[in-house]
């Protein structure tokens, strides 16, 4: 595992750099997610086992440290996203991100610019208000959450998202899931339709009808289904999520 001591956090960033050929892809895992725990079954699979591939653990998440003094913001997150990148001396790379790393991928992608080949979100969060559990993490203060909830949350979890949730600071989700719900100005939507890159979203069939999936069609952006899957696609059908991601990120270019 690679690590970096991160000036924007004030503290070691870890993540996975699976060698391969082509264009790299960097994933930027979810909230309670990690993607040392999410993406090694996704990209191990023949749609993109050829590809380098880099797995970021966030600050906060996974492998990386969980300072108390950093704010987890979307936007904080993604400067973190750039230091690594530009430590790895990219000059073009494909990036991928999933729910609240959807959202933060769409504010990396703003300051790659020329460097990004291709920008897929799925179900990331568009607009302020958070999803569901984003506003159940903030519904109550950050100290009683870090106090009681969190652990609450984490032993009523019985799917596959425990195995990770288990690693994240509860004061980094509260913090990640208030920046959620607080949202940024413009908007998700409005930074991801003005992009100038290659862009695709990607839903879970479970999670459709959606309005914002509906406003990215008609914005002319691609529209990618997982089929037998909801938000957690990447445990739901993951060798369907690794198939429409190398279909994305086809070597164009390479």
């Amino acid at each position: 595992m690679h690590s970096l001591s991160s000036v924007i956090a004030g503290a070691t960033v870890r993540w996975h750099d699976f060698p391969g050929n082509g264009i790299p892809v960097v994933f930027i895992h979810g909230l309670g997610c990690a993607s040392s725990y999410e993406y090694p079954r996704i990209v191990t699979e023949p749609a993109l086992r050829e590809r380098r591939t880099i797995l970021i653990d966030l600050p906060g998440s996974g492998y990386s440290d969980k300072p108390h003094d950093f704010d987890f913001s979307t936007t904080q997150q993604a400067a973190v996203v750039m230091e690594v990148i530009d430590s790895l001396g990219l000059s073009q790379l494909d990036l991928y991100g999933h729910s609240m790393g959807g959202s933060i991928a769409i504010e990396v992608a703003e300051r790659l610019g020329q460097h990004l080949h291709t920008l897929a979100v799925s179900e990331p969060n568009f607009q302020s208000g958070g999803g569901f559990y984003s506003r159940l993490v903030v519904a109550e203060p950050e100290s009683e959450f870090v106090a009681r909830s969190y652990e609450r949350i984490l032993a009523n979890d019985k799917t596959p998202w425990r195995g990770c949730l288990q690693n994240v600071a509860p004061w980094a989700m509260w913090r990640g899931a208030k920046s959620l719900v607080e949202g940024v100005s413009p908007s998700w939507m409005a930074r991801f339709l003005a992009l100038g890159c290659e862009r695709a979203l990607i839903f879970g069939e479970r999670s459709l009808p959606d309005d914002d999936a509906a406003a990215v069609v008609n914005a002319g952006i691609p529209l990618h289904i997982v089929p037998e899957a909801g938000h957690s696609m990447s445990w739901e059908n993951p060798s369907a999520l690794a198939a429409v991601l190398g279909q994305i990120f086809a070597q164009k270019g390479s």
